[in-house]
């Protein structure tokens, strides 16, 4: 088989498939996966193409089908690509088989089904594949960058999606667009939708005809295909190119069906027709009928199904008032499948007004008849409707009323020839009363027919029967309003026919015939009677005349009640609101009062947040039955609650009736509107307005300029409710619409106000003020102002400096300002009048800037003066930038002067450059002499920002100093040797002069001669006198300067004589000695050593040391070792001739060295003492104290500073004392160092006694410290005052009646018990439960021995002791709660002098024991 003309290509570098040449518009590039996979397609459509020619035959055709519908991929790079065939079977479709060779893998075709509907189209057009977990978004974000400038400006597409379609199942649409919020417009976008659909993402799709909204129900056909809409943005009269989705595959219905929409339709009020409709998706199954009922909801109760209701229509009746009723549908198919049942509730169904029909009176209109008004009630409940007999009036013919309320009515003998009319006036149950109907009987006639018309011939024949006779006449029933009673008794004299019974009521006891009976019935047939209102404190009469069948009477007999009527109780037989719960909407209250006379009844409105709260009452509404709905109700329930109170005062039960729904908002709506102002340019008009209907919301205004000649326009850029004339408006009218807008968004009609203008221009104003430039020293400052006030003329301007305590500087009057160093830190204020061209000023305009900021550090000049050898320079430099800080310096010396292009690097400049200071002056010394210096400045600011740095240069080298000698003195070098010393200032030295005096002990000094050199030798004429040495500086260049002399020496001796002639006595003075040292004090740690010297004895060194003795040193050695008397340590900072005895010196030896110095410098020879080795000291403790902060639940510990050796096992024993007594009482246990207090603590002092023990078991005295009275912790005593003032309180406890003495805290089975305390008593009570009552576990009073115990083991837990017998064991929560419980039962137990409560000024309480 041949193919036409093709050629052997690789299609995208790897398909190596034998095709057609491909068109030339195919030779665009795309990803290497986009161009295989697409030539394939191509190939494919040409051999369609060509069999569809006849250029193949079929059998050709299916072959090359075969042969491309497999693509094969050999050594190509973008085999590398992940999921590289899930990508082509996106792209192929389901026409692929098979993958290099092999069949598709599950992997792949599971994961190809994972990407959107419109991957393909996206790799098309050269998307980059990616994850399918990322796929939805970015092949959108792709889609949405190719529509991106086709959309409507300001709009961002934010989703392009289908549902899943489904056989004959809605599938819905979704294009999601968001608004840019910087960009308004007044244009809804509007969105237009065709449906497509197509065998394959990449095919061609055609419109469904007549598909054009949002959704589309797939039909059976369309299963396997895909779905295609476009929507079409319009923005205004402006259509957009259209975007578009596509979806899955139509998938094959489930065949079950299922409910869409449920709604019922129809007036909810009794009497009306409602209808259920469905709206069902079939999938797939036959359309059938489906099953529908109706349910009965009442008010907080499950529904109840409406027997026989069982169609998609539905009659209301009186049973279906004031329930809802819920609609159930189940969808059913032809073929038998159900699907979910679903139900629709409606509101609550409302009562028909009242009404009634097919009124007639029913009887023979004959004398003594008994008539009866009959008709067809409706419109709900029936409630005390009203009945009317009317009699005709021969003379008028009007009617005229002889009875009320029955229906029934005997025909009297008045009533003949007349006729009666019956009036029937409906009243439902809430007392709304409907229109009365009535009908007319036939004129009554005589009675002239005998019954018994052979009663004469039978009497003739017949012994006469006895007249019929009632006795045994009862009443019986309940004597109280409204109550139903009944007259029974037994009739003799044949057989009882139409008895007669008559009521009355009477104010006696007694009966004296008829006299003083009012009759409150009318004789009739019926033997039962209801008790009326008017019946009330009088007693029963009833006439009870027997009949025969024959119509003859017998006596009437009367029997009288045995006691007066009582009255009910004030109570309410029903109560119902009536009315629409809207804002401003008018709700009536209705009640039926039963129980006497009505006094005056309570009223009372309530709102409710929600329906089970107690509500708040309305008060401006108290006594009314009527309420119209004020703002402040809506979104709130409203109750109505009526309490009955009778004439006499008597106050019934109050019954409350619940509004059935929240009270919503009125449509928004504007009630007034107004613009407020005056029409003078510049001023700032305003809308007043009265806005109804809810919380308003963000109402929309927009103001309109009109001419004179009625042409109008908007005034763009205010939306405002405010609006500020301008330039523009002068000459215009100006109006303003409002378009109400309620806080949920709810809009109500547009107003438009009166116009106001024309407008007039205003005086000169300045509308605005601002400044110009920036804030910043150095810069120029300006303003913009906005003038207002007809045309411009020259303004005013004032510049004004404002120092920080206000005081104001006038600085200029021009139109801008140059900001200067003076003021920075400050701030700047303009005052603008503004005037117009006519010379008219306006009020002037004031503006204060921010405080001004100071420059950029900047260094303006640089001098370096002359410099000369210490002479301090001081460079002369300018600086610009706010306030000067401590700027950077660094002084250079160099050899040569640097040209200008050097300093600037001048670190790096050559080898001789050396820095030689950094503060802002130097000095220059010996070495900067003959040497230039140069400064380089980085200027600072005061805030630490830095500028360019500045370096500067000498004009000349450093100038030597006059020369100078200073410090000439004179150093023994050996005996008999001196040299002369001095330092030397002002340039190089040359050859200085110098000389040697002498100093006799006159005073008297002269020249040595010869002793011209810097030594000197001593001759034996210097002896007894002084040596000075003079040094005369000369300078290198010869410049001679000062002679300076030295200090003398000391008096020049031979080096042999070891004494001093006494100048006074000529006494020889020999050194001083001395005999012995010895020390003072014991040899014990904490003692204290005291050194003191023996002077000789004889004459000479008691004279010299009582002449010539100038200091006594003295220096302190411990031995090294312990025992080794021989090598010993000097301590320091030991100088004195005492010295304390350490801990560290036990065991040790101290040795004390002394030596005298004389008043001529000469020290004797050191005398030594020594001690034994060091023993300790007795033990003791200094400084004994105890820390804490004073409350029952602090912990307190005892400080204190020990001596005596090395402490062993000293002792602590905590105790109390009382305030007052000297007695202590040892707390047993606590022995450590540390305390932790607890409530039996509250009152008392805590004492600590310390015996201090040393480790070897000496002890010292016993020494103690105690605190002030443990006040009782604040928190607590809030608490117990509080229950010690209510005098009987109730503890919730835990009782362990199973724990034994063996088991620990906590253990045992807790049981909870009730712990009362009264000023009286203590009682501990088991709670009652389901199986029995609360019982009395344990009563006592406080008097003696009863007490309270408290466990330090555990701080839950105390016990209640009433006596040896009774007590009990008993645990709270916590440590506060016990603390609690304990200090309430004491401080109520003062009375029996367990203890007495003593309130203290630092809030604490204690118990003084008695």
């Amino acid at each position: 088989m041949k193919l036409p003309h093709s050629s052997y290509i690789s299609l995208g570098k790897g398909f190596d498939v034998e095709v057609f040449h491909p068109p030339p518009h195919h030779t665009h590039t795309h990803t290497p996966i986009l161009e295989a996979l697409f030539w394939d397609v191509y190939v494919l459509r040409k051999l369609v193409l060509k069999l569809t020619e006849g250029c193949y035959s079929v059998d050709t055709f299916l072959r090359l089908c075969f042969l491309y519908s497999h693509l094969r991929l050999e050594e190509n790079p973008i085999l590398k690509m992940p999921h590289l065939e899930a990508a082509s079977i996106l792209l192929v479709g389901p026409t692929l088989k098979k993958f290099n060779d092999r069949d598709l893998s599950r992997e792949e075709l599971a994961l190809a089904k994972r990407y959107p509907p419109h991957t393909a189209l996206c790799i098309r057009d050269g998307w980059e594949f990616c994850h399918p977990d990322h796929a939805a978004d970015s092949t959108l974000c792709f889609l949405s960058e190719q529509w991106k400038d086709h959309l409507p400006s300001g709009y961002q597409l934010k989703e392009a999606s289908i549902d899943q379609p489904v056989e004959q199942d809605a599938c819905h649409s979704h294009f999601v667009f968001v608004q840019d919020s910087t960009v308004s417009t007044d244009l809804q976008l509007g969105l237009k939708y065709q449906w497509f659909i197509g065998e394959r993402p990449l095919s061609i799709f055609v419109a469904i005809s007549g598909v054009t909204s949002e959704v589309y129900w797939p039909k059976h056909e369309d299963i396997g295909k895909f779905l295609k809409v476009e929507c079409t943005p319009i923005l205004g009269e402006t259509e957009y190119p259209p975007i578009f989705a596509i979806s899955s595959p139509v998938s094959r219905g489930s065949g079950i069906p299922k409910v869409v929409n449920l709604e019922v339709r129809g007036e909810l009020v009794e009497g009306n027709i409602i209808k259920g409709f469905a709206e069902v998706a079939w999938c797939g199954g036959t359309p059938g009928k489906g099953v529908a009922s109706w349910l009965r909801r009442k008010w907080n109760s499950s529904p109840v199904v409406i027997a026989g209701a069982e169609d998609e229509e539905y009659r209301l009746t009186v049973d279906d008032i004031d329930s809802s009723l819920v609609f159930m549908y189940t969808p059913v198919t032809e073929e038998g499948a159900k699907g979910e049942p679903q139900y629709k509730y409606t509101d609550f169904i409302k009562a028909a007004s009242p009404s009634v029909r097919n009124v007639c009176i029913t009887g023979d209109a004959v004398e003594g008849n008994i008539i009866k008004g009959v008709g067809e009630y409706f419109g709900g409940r029936e409630g005390p409707s009203k009945f009317e007999w009317l009699r005709e009036n021969r003379d008028t013919g009007e009617f005229v009323l002889v009875s009320t309320g029955t229906s029934e009515y005997t025909l009297t003998k008045e009533d003949v020839g007349r006729q009666l009319a019956f009036v029937y006036i409906p009243i439902n149950f809430e007392g709304q009363e409907g229109e009365s109907v009535s009908a007319v009987s036939p004129t009554v006639r005589q009675d002239a027919s005998d019954p018994f018309p052979f009663r004469g011939l039978l009497s003739s024949f017949m012994i006469p029967l006895a007249p019929p006779k009632v006795t045994n006449v009862k009443i019986i029933g309940d004597l109280r309003e409204n109550s139903k009673i009944t007259v029974t008794g037994t009739v003799t004299g044949g057989t009882e026919g139409s008895s007669r019974v008559q009521w009355f009521k009477t104010t006696s006891s007694s009966m004296d015939g008829e006299n003083g009976l009012e009759a409150v019935s009318t004789s009739k047939i019926a033997k039962a009677f209801r008790v009326p209102l008017g019946a009330v404190g009088y007693y029963i009469v009833v006439k009870y005349t027997p009949m025969t069948p024959d119509g003859e009477s017998g006596e009437p007999e009367y029997v009288i009640s045995e006691r007066a009527v009582e009255t009910l109780p004030p109570s309410l037989n029903f109560l119902s609101i009536t009315g629409d719960c809207i804002e401003c909407g008018i709700l009536t209250a209705s009640y039926g009062y039963i129980g006497g006379h009505e006094g005056k009844s309570i009223y009372n409105w309530y709102l409710h947040e929600v329906e089970t709260d107690i509500g708040t009452q309305i008060p401006e509404v108290f006594g009314l039955l009527q309420y119209r709905v004020s703002k402040d109700a809506i979104g709130k329930f409203i109750s109505f609650q009526c309490t009955p109170v009778r004439d006499d005062g008597v106050v019934g039960e109050p019954r409350t009736c619940m509004g059935q729904e929240r009270v919503r908002p009125g449509s928004p709506k504007l009630l007034s509107l107004r613009i407020v102002g005056a029409a003078v340019e510049g001023t700032i008009l305003s809308v007043d307005k009265k806005y109804w209907g809810g919380e308003e919301g963000d109402s929309v205004f927009r103001w309109f300029r009109t001419c004179s000649d009625g042409t109008h326009c908007e005034i763009r850029c205010n939306t405002t409710s405010s609006y500020m004339l301008s330039l523009e408006d002068i000459g215009f009218f100006v109006s303003v619409s409002c378009e109400p807008v309620r806080s949920d968004w709810a809009r109500g009609p547009i107003v438009l106000s009166e116009q106001i203008g024309p407008i007039i221009p205003g005086p000169p104003t300045c509308q605005s003020l601002e400044f110009l430039g920036s804030m910043i020293e150095g810069q120029r400052l300006s303003f913009v102002a906005a003038y207002s006030g007809g045309e411009r003329g020259n303004c005013l301007y004032e510049w004004f400096r404002v120092k920080s305590n206000g005081v104001k500087e006038k600085l200029s009057t021009e139109e801008f300002l140059d900001l200067t160093l003076e003021d920075v830190g400050k701030r700047i204020e303009l005052v603008y009048t503004p005037m117009r061209k006519d010379g008219i000023k306006g009020n002037p305009r004031t503006i204060v800037s921010d405080v001004i900021a100071p420059a950029n550090p900047v260094g303006l000049d640089l001098v370096i003066p002359d410099c000369c050898e210490n002479n301090e320079i001081i460079p002369q430099k300018k600086y610009f930038g706010g306030q000067e800080g401590v700027g950077d310096y660094i002084w250079y010396r160099t050899k040569n002067k640097l040209h200008e292009s050097a300093l600037m690097d001048i670190s790096n400049a050559c080898e001789d450059v050396f820095v030689c200071g950094k503060t802002l002056t130097y000095t220059p010394s010996l070495e900067d002499v003959g040497a230039y210096l140069a400064l380089y400045w980085l200027p600072t600011r005061v805030d630490g920002r830095c500028g360019r740095p500045l370096v500067s240069i000498s004009d000349s080298p450093v100038a030597p100093a006059f020369p100078v000698v200073s410090n000439v003195h004179v150093k023994e070098l050996s005996s008999g040797v001196y040299t002369g010393e001095g330092e030397y200032f002002g340039g190089h030295e040359g050859s200085s002069l110098f000389s040697w005096y002498r100093e006799t002990n006159d005073g008297t000094i002269c020249l040595i001669n010869g002793a011209n050199s810097k030594t000197y030798e001593v001759a034996d004429t210097d002896y007894t006198c002084r040596l000075l040495y003079g040094y005369t500086p000369v300078r290198s260049d010869s410049v001679v300067g000062e002679l300076r002399l030295s200090e003398p020496t000391d008096i020049i001796l031979p080096e042999e004589i070891e004494f001093l002639l006494d100048e006074d006595t000529g006494i020889i003075v020999e050194l001083l000695r001395v005999e012995m040292l010895a020390l003072t004090g014991k040899a014990m740690e904490g003692d204290v050593l005291t050194a003191v010297e023996v002077i000789p004895k004889s004459e000479i060194q008691q004279c010299v040391w009582s002449k010539y003795k100038k200091d006594v040193r003295y220096r302190w050695f411990c031995s090294s070792d312990e025992g080794d008397t021989k090598s010993f340590e000097p301590l320091p900072a030991q100088h004195s001739c005492s010295y304390k005895v350490r801990l560290e010196d036990i065991g040790r030896c101290l040795r004390c060295e002394c030596m005298v110095t004389d008043v001529f410098g000469r020290s004797s020879e050191p005398a030594y003492a020594e001690t034994a080795p060091i023993v300790p000291g007795i033990p003791r403790i200094d400084k004994l104290e105890i820390e804490g902060r004073g409350f029952h639940t602090n912990l307190y510990a005892v400080r204190g500073i020990y001596s005596g050796g090395k402490e062993g096992k000293s002792r602590i024993q905590w105790l109390r004392s009382m305030v007052g007594s000297p007695d202590l009482i040892s707390i047993q246990g606590e022995t450590g160092r540390m305390y932790e207090a607890y409530v039996d603590d509250v009152g008392y002092r805590l004492v600590a006694i310390y015996t201090p023990v040393r480790e070897d078991g000496v002890e010292g005295q016993p020494v103690s410290a105690s605190t002030d009275p443990i006040a009782v912790e604040p928190d607590v005593f809030k608490e117990v005052k509080q229950k010690l003032d209510l005098g009987a309180v109730k503890f919730e406890v835990l009782c362990d009646k199973d724990r034994s003495p063996k088991m620990g805290p906590g253990e045992g089975s807790l049981e909870r018990r009730i712990l009362e305390i009264n000023r009286k008593r203590v009682k501990v009570v088991k709670p009652g439960s389901k199986t029995s009552f609360p019982s009395t576990e344990i009563r006592g009073t406080f008097a003696p021995p009863f007490h309270v115990e408290l466990f330090r083991n555990d701080q839950r837990r105390f016990k209640i002791v009433v006596d040896s017998e009774n007590e009990v064991d008993l645990m709270v929560q916590s440590r506060h709660m016990r603390d609690v419980i304990v200090l309430v039962i004491r401080g109520l137990a003062q009375r029996f002098n367990i203890g007495n409560v003593v309130q203290c000024s630092d809030h604490s309480v204690g118990f003084v024991q008695n």
